[in-house]
């Protein structure tokens, strides 16, 4: 798998895991999705893994970028489970992983575009452009 699948899969457990008992570890969470998905790929498994770690451990401040760059009157369950779990991840790869925002913003919108609904592309750009103008450039 390329890394555009690769953080497909990653969204999927991500948007997956809104929807898990919260008393299974993140571990298990993991295996559950890479067994139930059938992914074997060694690199698919391991990036998985680290967004997924990555994601977690850096939940809290994540979370308030995002609330930091919404609506004022807005609270985090106000955005779709696909946005957020979109919004997670991206965040996470740009700001902790340091990849390349273009990159991720453009897989985001192309994420997005497949599982989201009419309004989330434009909602998706302008939360992580506003975030990357305050903590990249």
């Amino acid at each position: 798998m390329n890394r555009s699948q690769n953080r497909e899969q990653a969204f999927k457990l991500l948007y997956s895991m809104t929807f898990l008992d919260e008393e299974l570890d993140i571990d298990e969470q993991i295996k559950l999705f890479l067994d139930g998905e059938n992914l074997t790929n060694k690199s698919t498994i391991e990036y998985v893994n680290s967004i997924i770690k990555g994601v977690d451990q850096h939940n809290d401040e994540i979370v308030n970028l995002i609330l930091k760059n919404i609506r004022k009157e807005w609270t985090i369950d106000r955005i779709s489970k696909i946005d957020l779990a979109l919004l997670k991840l991206s965040i996470y790869e740009i700001k902790f992983a340091k990849l390349p925002f273009k990159v991720v913003i453009n897989e985001a919108l192309e994420l997005s575009k497949k599982y989201g609904d009419k309004k989330s592309k434009s909602f998706i750009n302008g939360v992580l452009a506003s975030i990357v103008k305050e903590e990249v450039v």
